[in-house]
Parts: C-alpha cells; structure tokens; sequence
C-alpha cells in the first residue's frame, strides 16, 4: 500500500508532467495543423481531386478525428469523428493496409451516414495509413480525381509518399508518447524515496531533457524553459520577451543555404 508521504509525491509528478504536456501540445499543435493541411492542399493539386482529408487517432474515447481536409468538397470533413473501426477511414486504420475503391457506394465498409455529415458523397476513393514505429496514427484520403474514374498504383505510391510526410509531421504524436514515457521514468524514480516539491519539479526537468532526440532538435527542453517563464514576473517576462525578439531578428537577416 502506498504511504500518504509517497502518494502526494506522485500526485505532484502527475501534476508537473501534465503542466509540461499541455505547453508541449500548444507549441506543436498550430504547427502541427498548418503542416498537415499543406500536405492535403498539395494532394487536392497533385491528383486534381474533389477533396482530401487526413484523420488522426485520438483516445478517451478512442476515434479517428478528421483534423485538415482541402478541396471544393473537404471543409464538411474537419472536425468530424468516427469510430476506429466504421466506414473505409476505419479499415484502413485498423489494417494498416491501403485501399482505393472506383465505386464507394458497392463497397459495405462504406460508411454512408458519416459521408452524408460531410455534405459530400464521394465515387471514388484512396486511402493510406500513417504509420510510424508504433502503429497506425492516421489515416490520408483523397476523393474523386476529376480526370479518372479510378487511382491507379502509381496513384497509390505517391499517396503514400505524402502519407510518410504526413506521419513526419504529427509532432503531436511524439508528445503524447514521450509524456507516457517521462512519467513512467519520473514515477519509477520516486518509488520509495520522499521528495520535496522542488526536487520533483527538478526532476521532471531532468527527465525531458532525456527525451529531446536527436540532441540538436531540443524540443522539450525548450517547453521546460517555457514552464519556468509561467512563473516569473512581469518584468522578466518583459526581458525574456525583448530577448525573443532579438534571436527572431537574428535568424530573419541569417542567409539562408541554397
């Protein structure tokens, strides 16, 4: 049974893993988006396409979230949900294998319901997992090339070279699995030592920065320092932001490589 001493130890950890989680989630999340449509924008060009949408795994509950979508017929698309196992979307997660239908409608995984939400129901249809080292974290489709009435394999392979890319950037993912893992190394480094709030604080900063890989991307230990400024003064801030602008200033007249 856990002592009261090491119960409140835990529940600080949570509390400093969840604090640099949420700043984590803010820096990424708009990059995130912005790389994620310009993926879909460039797809909607590349195969002249009605639309293209790119669907992510999210959990509590489980489903696939329909985050960017592009075209004359995607904007219906953002901000839908499905369950990770209903329509075409579903079973390209759940298999992890690609799928290109001519005739959606004579397909039964076809979820006409969902389609009918979106203001669009397509006749054609290819679709790519977003695989990573872990799993399927998404799903890339596209919808009715104006110029064929089916995708071709070619068709398929260049989908899912923007499926790789796409996969690149849901930084967001990477977030959520280096939180699990920082709390797992913070947690199994309290069991049966009593720590004070600061020593906690101080470790949890240690066990991010072990997460910034490769060393030369230091992601989390940027989002520790943003951490700390949540705690300063005004007049710090001010500092701290007047610093900012400097290296913005800097990086803007750097010339840049060929």
């Amino acid at each position: 049974m856990v002592v009261d001493d090491d119960l409140t130890a835990a529940l600080t950890a949570l509390k400093a893993v969840a604090r640099r989680s949420a700043v984590a989630r803010n820096l990424q999340g708009e990059v995130e988006t912005r790389l994620l449509q310009s993926i879909v924008d460039a797809t909607v060009s590349l195969f002249d396409a009605e639309a293209s949408s790119i669907a992510l795994f999210e959990r509590d509950p489980d489903r696939l979230e329909f985050r960017v979508a592009s075209g004359a017929q995607g904007a219906g698309a953002i901000g839908l949900s499905v369950k990770p196992s209903v329509g075409i979307v579903g079973f390209v997660f759940s298999s992890g294998q690609a799928l290109a239908l001519s005739d959606v409608t004579k397909d039964p995984r076809f979820d006409q319901k969902t389609a009918a939400r979106t203001g669009y129901v397509p006749r054609s249809l290819a679709a790519v997992p977003l695989l990573d080292d872990e799993g399927t974290v998404g799903v890339l489709q596209v919808l009715d090339k104006r110029g064929s009435a089916s995708f071709s394999l070619r068709d398929m392979e260049l989908l899912a070279i923007f499926a790789q890319q796409a996969t690149t950037a849901i930084t967001a993912t990477r977030v959520r699995r280096d939180t699990g893992r920082l709390l797992a190394d913070v947690l199994q480094q309290l069991a049966g030592d009593g720590l004070t709030d600061a020593q906690i604080d101080v470790l949890v900063s240690e066990a991010t920065r072990g997460l910034d890989d490769p060393a030369e991307a230091p992601f989390w230990r940027l989002v520790d320092h943003v951490e700390v400024l949540r705690g300063l003064g005004e007049r710090e801030v001010l500092l701290v932001s007047e610093i900012l602008e400097v290296v913005a200033d800097h990086e803007e007249r750097r010339p840049r490589r060929a």
